[in-house]
């Protein structure tokens, strides 16, 4: 936690569960427990549910006439389409058209928004289109952000939140949680249906506390901030900077990558223009260098994070993040690979340090839950 300077109130919670709450965007975090066991925690994610504090994510605040503007100006997507109560996925470019930041958008009133964003620069683009502007941006470290995931969620909060059955995917609601004011939104990033409780940091022991209490009976369990990992990779959820060439640079030239070689350029709404790194977004289609592609791999054996990808005897690409599930049986990687490996069907070997060579078949993502049902369903 040395390099910390943001701190959960959740931290005496995570550390009775053998977390020394690892550093993440400037917050301790509970990457790991010494208690629990992560296999289990996906496991309650993809059969019931799970409860992880996401409070690293940095929430900022845009207000005043020019917010619209302000986000218009900083992300891809066209702001005007997103009415209060709605939020939508976005991301951010520099002036190169390189990838630097992925957000959530969330459409609090007509001139007030909610920005939630990881470990890049978002903070900072927002900063930037804001100077000179009728705006106000806060960065708000109080507010808490507690992720309760799974199918058993809803059913968990449809006892105490009334409506929460009708609140539709990338949808949010001003409400309360056991007499507290809460802001929940049907968000999450694990791949199934879940729930982000946004609180005070004085209020999250409390909902932290009975959530666990109360649905312990129905399989809630306390969740560590890695077994994201388990869940996105099967989800086709990429993780700033770990799945980028800020970890993976390139060979003689800086890091940066374009959304159309992360699989991203779904993010920019159709026909917009103005916003950072535009122009070179739209010129460097077609000029990929590389692909973020999926790969099903034999055995059991996961490969760990880095894993060199070859192609005959030649290295082609790397692993960024591999699971194995028992619950879907299936063996899986995320991977940075050559445009003509990004198909269905071409042979390669990874080669892992501590399982040796691994069988490995280019696949199309997501792996699980293809068309998205899961996280999206109705009712």
């Amino acid at each position: 936690m040395t390099a910390s300077w943001r701190f959960t109130a959740l931290g005496d919670r995570h550390r009775a569960l053998g977390s020394e709450l690892e550093d993440w965007s400037g917050m301790g975090t509970a990457w790991s427990y010494s208690k629990g066991d992560p296999e289990k925690e996906y496991l309650a994610i993809r059969t019931k549910a799970g409860l992880m504090d996401v409070s690293g994510l940095k929430k900022v605040h845009i207000t005043g006439p020019a917010a619209s503007h302000v986000i218009d100006r900083a992300t891809t997507r066209n702001v005007e389409k997103i009415m209060p109560g709605r939020s939508v996925y976005a991301t951010m470019l520099n002036d190169a058209g390189k990838f630097v930041d992925d957000c959530v958008i969330y459409r609090m009133g007509p001139n007030s928004w909610m920005v939630v964003h990881g470990s890049g620069q978002a903070h900072e683009q927002l900063t930037m289109a804001a100077t000179g502007r009728d705006v106000a941006i806060r960065f708000d470290d109080n507010l808490h952000d507690l992720s309760l995931q799974g199918p058993l969620a809803v059913d968990y909060l449809q006892k105490h939140v009334e409506g929460i059955r009708n609140l539709n995917y990338f949808s949010h609601m001003q409400t309360s949680l056991f007499g507290l004011p809460v802001m929940i939104s049907r968000t999450g990033y694990t791949g199934e249906r879940g729930y982000e409780i946004f609180c005070r940091g004085q209020d999250a022991p409390t909902i932290w506390d009975r959530i666990l209490d109360e649905g312990a009976s129905m399989g809630i369990i306390p969740c560590r901030f890695t077994t994201l990992d388990l869940l996105r990779t099967e989800s086709y959820l990429l993780f700033f900077p770990y799945d980028n060439s800020e970890m993976y640079p390139f060979e003689n030239e800086g890091p940066g990558d374009t959304l159309w070689e992360l699989g991203l350029d779904f993010t920019v709404s159709p026909g917009k223009t103005g916003f950072r790194g535009a122009e070179e977004h739209y010129r460097l289609k077609g000029r990929e260098r590389f692909k973020i592609w999926g790969l099903k791999l034999d055995g059991t054996n996961a490969p760990g994070n880095g894993a060199p990808v070859f192609q005959g005897k030649k290295q082609v690409g790397v692993v960024t993040q591999a699971m194995y599930s028992s619950l879907n049986k299936h063996n899986i990687a995320i991977a940075r690979l050559p445009v003509d490996c990004a198909n269905d069907g071409t042979k390669l070997t990874v080669r892992c340090s501590t399982h040796g060579e691994i069988a490995a078949t280019t696949h199309s993502m997501p792996f699980y839950d293809i068309e998205k049902k899961r996280r999206t369903a109705k009712g």
